[in-house]
């Protein structure tokens, strides 16, 4: 049976309050939708990405977490993790995000997106979710989801399936860029076969980092 798109998350006008952050405001309390969304370049109508240096863009103009790595989590955790609650745009089930290629492309509903990059999670998604120790947990565990581009815009809804219509030979998962990206940054040079699949904006800053590391040999 082929994957499927579980549901289609938007943030919407109502953003979570965050005091002491700036912004002061975040997207990530996304909910589930009924019926088809609109998919632009950039993302989801309706949706609302606030900081954009760090969400959204060409890059990261989707955000697609699974249901089996919720799963895990709520088992975990003890709590009900329904589609939304990662912050992601869409949930999905039976394809292992993890080990998909940065560059692969999937064709749901009428759009076709590209895997770009892991999700780096950071201290609003422990403060969104009360966790302590949330970012040191979800790093240890690895499963990240997939950040993605928009190559196609069209329509998505939920029970959508899910076609891996590329899938590059470089070997390059987002689980082992995110790695590479936290905890094994002497990996760097391994990110280059898969270098152009990168966001636009992160491909000036890594491919210095890999030159440093062929060039000298040393931590880049």
């Amino acid at each position: 049976m082929k994957p499927w798109l579980e549901a289609v998350c938007v943030s919407g006008a109502d953003l979570l309050p965050l005091p002491g952050r700036k912004p002061n405001r975040s997207g990530i309390d996304k909910r589930p939708v009924t019926g088809r969304v609109a998919v632009h370049e950039l993302g989801l109508d309706g949706d609302v990405q606030v900081n954009r240096k760090y969400h959204g863009g060409e890059g990261q103009a989707l955000y697609a977490y699974g249901q089996e790595d919720a799963d895990f989590w709520s088992v975990e955790l003890g709590r009900e993790l329904p589609p939304g609650r990662f912050g992601e745009n869409l949930r999905m089930r039976g394809l292992d995000l993890t080990g998909a290629l940065l560059g692969e492309q999937w064709r749901i509903g009428t759009t076709l997106l590209e895997v770009t990059a892991p999700r780096i999670p950071c201290a609003n998604f422990a403060r969104f979710w009360d966790e302590p120790q949330l970012v040191k947990r979800f790093t240890a565990h690895g499963a990240t989801g997939a950040y993605l581009r928009v190559l196609e815009p069209g329509e998505v809804g939920a029970r959508d399936p899910v076609e891996v219509v590329v899938r590059p030979d470089h070997g390059v998962t987002t689980g082992s860029a995110f790695r590479i990206f936290t905890t094994q940054k002497h990996r760097v040079a391994e990110l280059a076969p898969a270098l152009q699949y990168l966001p636009v904006k992160d491909q000036p800053k890594f491919r210095a980092k890999i030159e440093a590391r062929v060039q000298t040999g040393v931590r880049a």
